[in-house]
């Protein structure tokens, strides 16, 4: 038997998640799904931008748990959520215009596509992409 998947959803675990989910929404332009809990104090939402679908769980469900300052580098350069968009020079231009300063300028991959690699607040590896046309 072979097993055939339909879909598929990340699930990233973030250090807070107000600012999380501020910046795949207000600079990445995903939509908020749902919450759980509903209401302000969320520890877990499912995010959804056209076709994608991402999750964000709080990894302290307590404040007191949480240590003063994110890590932003254990396992982060494992991962790396690659998502297809239009026009990574126009995202690239998107996100410096809206403040966003982890970013790198983009450039083509030598398999033909258009790359932005992008870091999350915190420190996940986004790389928005577009196939270059010949």
């Amino acid at each position: 038997m072979t097993i055939r998947t339909t879909s598929g959803t990340a699930l990233l675990q973030v250090y807070d998640m107000r600012t999380s989910l501020a910046f795949y929404r207000d600079l990445l332009g995903f939509e908020i799904v749902e919450t759980a809990p509903a209401g302000p104090v969320t520890h877990w939402a499912m995010l959804r931008n056209g076709p994608v679908h991402l999750m964000l769980n709080t990894k302290y469900e307590f404040d007191y748990e949480r240590p003063l300052e994110p890590d932003r580098t254990s396992g982060r350069n494992d991962f790396v959520l690659y998502l297809l968009c239009e026009d990574a020079d126009a995202a690239y231009l998107e996100l410096q215009a809206k403040g966003w300063t982890d970013i790198e300028d983009p450039s083509t991959a030598p398999y033909g596509m258009r790359q932005l690699q992008v870091r999350d607040p915190d420190g996940f590896r986004l790389c928005l992409q577009h196939e270059i046309t010949r």
